[in-house]
């Protein structure tokens, strides 16, 4: 029953799309983990080629008991069919893919700095009310036991990126704890145009090229960035032959057919509830499985989603079993990315604290010389690649903390006769100069 409550977990992240530290030596937890890299003359912190970055947890942590793990899965359910319900409802004619693991680690990293209403609106929402002492304990448990092996491959990373600057200090027990529970890699930057290419870079090496990006640019105020990687790469247990892959039209939410290919399978676990049917087909080793749930043809997809809950979904899920007659199948190849900002979901969720730059206490991250620290953003991008021969995913979550400083900006409004010139920059010696009176006509 545990075996099978963890791999429903894991297909549940599948599911929901059809989921160096480099520091001035302040601190005697930055100064243990300074061998994970090397610095260069700009400052910047890179890979070391002798101690290249894991992309495995590597803390070791015994599996939940029975009892944690119940109070677990039940949390993580929740925050999985909210963030996937409020997801699709922000692009309800796209398709939607999410993966709660990656969102629930890099917000709980983030969580280990803050306090007050910040930090309770945010355990409600992670872990429904689980303190986040226990919660750290919890997710070191279940992440360092999920199976990653030759075929099927789970790589989690997570990193944190600290703005080199005088002004921003960051406290001591929160790197510690995201060290200890989350192995999280450190990196100090000066939050340039090279910052974003090494952030980047990581980001597209920790999902196997996946996913090449997550920022475009850092905003001018942040300090801080936390990001969780996933990539997932196995197998299926059985792979199609040629003569199982067939065209056949696929019918889209707004009517219109597109013939593709189709995977044709017999497979012998089978769900079924009042208002879907759906199977179970598992990858290699056969610690994770693909999910399907078909809601019935007189339900729409919107409405299905829109009833879902960590209930009804985790009964679904839980509900599979063998069914020895067999269950035609048949799954369309498909590959796509997926991309959302995060806040709207996560506010409507129940953590608007977070969000608010004057309101939002993130005291036990840090402290900036230029205002309150508050959460600027969540990012999240996914991908998946269903053929075949199995299946490929890749999530990545990024959380960026700013400070609420506000540039002092000078105004100069051309609005009434002025001189102007044309000069020579080597001088300054104007090589022509005027004075504008009036337009024109």
């Amino acid at each position: 029953m545990k075996k099978h409550i963890i791999l429903t977990i894991i297909a549940l992240c599948i599911f929901t799309a059809c989921t160096v530290f480099n520091v001035s030596e302040e601190t005697e937890v930055q100064e243990n983990m300074l061998n994970n890299s090397t610095t260069t003359n700009n400052g910047t912190s890179e890979s070391s080629a002798e101690n290249p970055v894991s992309s495995r947890f590597s803390i070791e942590a015994e599996p939940l008991t029975a009892e944690e793990e119940a109070v677990f899965v039940s949390a993580i359910a929740d925050l999985t069919v909210g963030l996937f319900k409020r997801s699709f409802a922000e692009k309800s004619d796209e398709n939607t893919l999410v993966s709660p693991l990656s969102v629930l680690l890099a917000l709980a990293m983030t969580a280990n700095g803050a306090e007050g209403t910040t930090l309770e609106e945010m355990e409600t929402v992670l872990g429904r009310g689980i303190a986040l002492a226990d919660l750290n304990q919890l997710l070191a448990s279940y992440v360092s036991n999920l199976p990653s092996e030759d075929g099927s491959r789970l790589n989690i990373a997570n990193s944190i990126w600290l703005y080199d600057d005088e002004g921003f200090v960051v406290q001591d027990d929160f790197l510690k704890i995201n060290t200890e529970f989350y192995a999280a890699e450190i990196r100090n930057a000066p939050f340039n145009q090279d910052t974003v290419d090494e952030i980047n870079d990581w980001v597209s090496r920790m999902t196997d090229e996946m996913i090449t990006e997550i920022l475009d640019e850092i905003s001018p105020n942040s300090v801080m960035h936390l990001i969780n990687a996933i990539a997932f790469d196995s197998a299926w247990e059985e792979p199609y032959k040629e003569h199982q892959v067939r065209k056949r039209d696929f019918t889209a939410f707004d009517g219109s057919v597109t013939e593709t290919d189709f995977l044709h399978s017999t497979e012998y676990t089978y769900i079924e509830t009042s208002n879907a049917t759906g199977f179970l087909k598992s990858y290699i080793g056969g610690h994770y499985s693909f999910a399907a749930l078909l809601p019935n043809e007189n339900v729409r997809i919107e409405d299905f989603i829109s009833d879902m809950t960590s209930e009804s979904l985790m009964s679904a899920l839980n509900s599979a079993h063998m069914y020895y007659d067999g269950v035609i199948t048949q799954i369309p190849k498909f590959t796509f990315e997926y991309d959302l900002e995060m806040n709207g979901v996560l506010t409507t969720m129940g953590m608007p604290t977070a969000f608010s730059p004057s309101e939002a206490d993130f005291s036990r991250l840090g402290s900036s010389a230029r205002g309150n620290i508050f959460i600027n953003r969540v990012l999240h991008k996914t991908f998946i690649e269903v053929d075949e021969h199995g299946t490929r995913a890749a999530a990545v979550t990024a959380v960026e903390m700013n400070d609420e400083s506000e540039p002092e900006y000078k105004y100069v409004f051309l609005d009434r006769p002025f001189v102007f010139a044309i000069i020579d920059n080597a001088t300054n010696l104007p090589v022509f100069v005027g004075a504008l009176m009036e337009i024109p006509k």
